[in-house]
């Protein structure tokens, strides 16, 4: 795992106090310099340069799909596919929107605004079940969409649908 600036920092203030209660007393730069080597850099600038880098945290990458029509945006990914809004924005009325919506713990954002991802996008979302899944959509219905199930697909059993705009989701079981 390795260790954060702060640890880093820590392990230094150890070593002085240890040093020290030797009678061997050395400075702050010192300890962080021989830390830094212990932890594999060769110097405390590298090390603290990286150790900063590792402490940024990042999460799930959140795709952008682009829609042409709000209505038909909301009748699909809401109304059909079970997803929610979890927010929207508009710099202003009657201009495009930019929308998050999420089921369960799949996140996409939809975007009318040019520029915001390309039609056609492929997005894969994993499923618990894709039979299950399969039931509950062709349960809704569609008009304009009849999924099918992919019981030999490459990760396992898979639903592919696509949205009005061209983007294909498949909702497939395994990783």
């Amino acid at each position: 795992m390795g260790f954060s600036i702060d640890e880093a920092k820590a392990a230094a203030q150890t070593l002085r106090n240890e040093l020290a209660a030797a009678k061997l007393p050395i400075g702050h730069s010192r300890a962080l310099e021989i830390v830094s080597r212990q932890l594999g850099f060769s110097d405390w600038n590298t090390a603290s340069a990286r150790l900063n880098s590792r402490a940024l945290k990042t999460g799930s990458a959140i795709p952008i799909l682009r829609i042409q029509d709000e209505a038909l945006a909301r009748e699909f990914y809401l109304d059909y596919l079970g997803f929610a809004v979890e927010w929207e924005h508009r710099f202003e009325k009657n201009l495009p929107i930019y929308m998050r919506i999420m089921r369960g713990e799949t996140v996409i954002d939809l975007s009318e605004h040019h520029g915001d991802g390309i039609p056609g996008t492929a997005l894969w979302v994993p499923v618990s079940s894709a039979a299950e899944f399969h039931s509950e959509i062709s349960g809704r219905g569609h008009r304009r969409v009849q999924p099918g199930i992919d019981t030999d697909g490459p990760g396992g059993p898979t639903v592919e649908v696509s949205d009005p705009f061209g983007n294909v989701l498949r909702f497939g079981e395994g990783q």
